[in-house]
């Protein structure tokens, strides 16, 4: 992609612009879901094998959408999403090549059963159809989602940031050329090569064109895609992660959960913000955890009763119980037991990821059956609440609603299930 061409559609009609996006989408998703497993496989390993033999040249376009971000003055965490090194390229590939090896969802059959008429009812799974993601900042999304939603028969409209709108470009290029060896159709795949904020308004009003919107970003786009969206939408506004430390953890276990939880990195939506702690276990919990941190330079914000414990913590507000900072800060409290912990987690989380640190199993149980968030865990940190830890090979984003989809969004969750009925000739009397 080059400003030339950006400057050209910015110039163009928008709302025909993007009526064209959608009708091509349309179209290539009906061969999209009826491409066997082997074309698809071959158009991402394809893609896997350019990005690398592509690698200087994401990356020279990666350092000018990072350069213009600094002189913007974007703070450290934008800029962390945005940069890409010849690792993460890797990763990206890697990435790709993990779905290659996953099950092909589409068409499977399953649940099927003779009814007292004679006929075998089940249920088939179909792609969803059109897929729009929205996204800022993290090239790495153009080919994470673009990967899942091809390898789930569906085909997707991409709409980066303007941030990265020359590394998506690169990136898509090639998909676009994974596309092309294997021959499907390359409109399976597009990127909206336009930055003028009008084109997401139609993207996620097209009823006739789109299926599904994910947005992944900032609170702001979230709330405005899910605020002007005549799509169905598959989303999370924030990433309130807690972990708990129970009365009866492991101190060294729980120190070791709490650090990673919080410093693994920063801007992450599933990095822990709110550390929770027993009473009974803060004099010998919290005086340690609070050197680890203080060592990393993170910020601690305590209630009074952990204050107490650590003075040089700083005093938390309300909001900050609320709060995803996406920063080296950290709000701590302690709580008087596991009821008054999911009690917390009930009122100031966003049913992203929580986890709970115990040597009690009955506790363990209770918190994975109480805590109503997308991802409950046990001894282990939020960190692993991702696509390619769980399995899935990537994600297309974390999906907090309870509707559809929950939680980190793979192949399955880029699918839907319909009934299917299979006779010899039975009607119905």
């Amino acid at each position: 992609m080059n400003d030339l061409a950006d400057r050209r559609i910015a110039e163009a009609d928008i709302a025909a612009y993007m009526r064209s996006l959608g009708e091509a989408a349309r179209d290539a998703s009906r061969i999209a879901a009826r491409a066997d497993t082997r074309a698809k496989n071959q158009a991402l390993q394809a893609t896997a094998s350019s990005l690398r033999s592509n690698a200087s040249r994401i990356l020279a376009a990666n350092a000018r959408d990072v350069e213009a971000a600094r002189a913007a003055k974007h703070d450290d965490a934008f800029l962390d999403r945005l940069a890409l090194s010849e690792k993460s390229i890797e990763a990206m590939a890697r990435g790709v090549e993990e779905i290659v090896a996953l099950p092909d969802p589409v068409g499977e059959i399953s649940d099927l059963r003779y009814r007292p008429s004679g006929i075998q009812v089940g249920m088939m799974r179909v792609p969803l159809g059109v897929i729009g993601i929205v996204y800022e900042s993290r090239p790495n999304v153009t080919v994470d989602a673009a990967a899942l939603c091809l390898k789930s028969g569906n085909a997707t409209i991409l709409r980066g940031g303007s941030e990265a709108i020359h590394s998506n470009g690169a990136i898509a290029a090639c998909i676009t050329e994974g596309l092309r060896e294997a021959q499907l159709p390359e409109q399976a795949v597009q990127l909206i090569e336009t930055t003028d904020r009008a084109a997401v308004g139609h993207l996620i009003a097209d009823e006739a064109h789109v299926d599904v919107i994910v947005p992944r970003g900032g609170k702001s786009l979230i709330e405005r895609v899910s605020r002007e969206a005549k799509v169905p939408v598959l989303k999370h506004l924030d990433g309130v992660c807690h972990v708990y430390v129970d009365a009866r953890a492991n101190v060294d276990m729980a120190l070791a959960i709490a650090d990673n939880a919080k410093t693994q990195r920063y801007s992450p939506c599933n990095t822990m913000e709110t550390l929770l702690v027993h009473a009974d276990i803060a004099k010998r919990f919290l005086p340690k955890i609070a050197s680890i941190y203080e060592a990393k330079g993170v910020e601690m914000r305590g209630d009074a009763a952990s204050r107490a414990i650590v003075p040089q913590m700083k005093v938390a507000t309300e909001d900050d119980w609320y709060e995803e900072y996406l920063a080296p800060i950290v709000a701590i409290a302690l709580v008087d037991s596991l009821d008054d912990a999911i009690a917390h987690i009930a009122k100031y989380g966003s049913q992203h990821t929580d986890a709970i640190v115990t040597d009690d199993y009955t506790n363990a149980m209770r918190f994975l059956r109480e805590v109503d968030s997308s991802s409950v865990m046990v001894n282990a940190s939020t960190r692993f609440a991702d696509g390619f830890e769980y399995g899935l090979g990537a994600e297309i984003g974390i999906s907090t609603n309870k509707l559809h989809a929950r939680g980190p969004v793979g192949l399955e969750g880029l699918t839907s299930r319909k009934w299917i009925v299979l006779g010899s000739g039975q009607v119905r009397k």
